[in-house]
């Protein structure tokens, strides 16, 4: 996986004021600003939010783009992958892909973007439990 410093897209638990981002992102954030992933749609795993792909026009996921603190970026990057079970083999429940994302005055952003796994994106698209807003706080 590439450590390249790029802010992270986070969608569910991660976001400010969720219980994910108090433990591992409180502290360390230089910006967060509301943003937008186009082109995957929100599923309801069981107790998180899981990203997947998705090509149908109109589908997006809405979060934060954080920017870390640069001295805090190492440790940020190893503790999300932590958290998110990010393997280096892809194995893991999530894996994470630079993709830009798209802020709220309309600028294009590449972030770090937790997706699902290939077991759990596997699972979901057999049994999608699909949020429609795209927003974990909807569901």
């Amino acid at each position: 996986m590439s450590e390249e410093a790029l802010p992270f897209f986070v969608y569910g638990t991660l976001r400010s004021g969720g219980r994910n981002h108090a433990a591992h992102l409180a502290g360390r954030c230089a910006d967060i600003r509301p943003a937008v992933l186009d082109g995957a749609t929100l599923h309801d795993g069981p107790g998180y939010p899981y990203a997947v792909p998705d090509a149908t026009p109109g589908r997006r996921i809405v979060g934060e783009l954080i920017t870390v603190r640069p001295g805090a970026y190492v440790g940020a990057l190893a503790a999300l992958d932590r958290l998110e079970d990010c393997r280096a083999d892809g194995t893991g429940l999530y894996v994470r892909r630079r993709l830009p994302v798209r802020t709220a005055a309309g600028e294009l952003r590449e972030a770090w973007v937790y997706f699902a796994g290939p077991v759990v994106e596997s699972r979901l698209r057999e049994r999608p439990e699909v949020i429609d807003s795209g927003d974990w706080a909807d569901r």
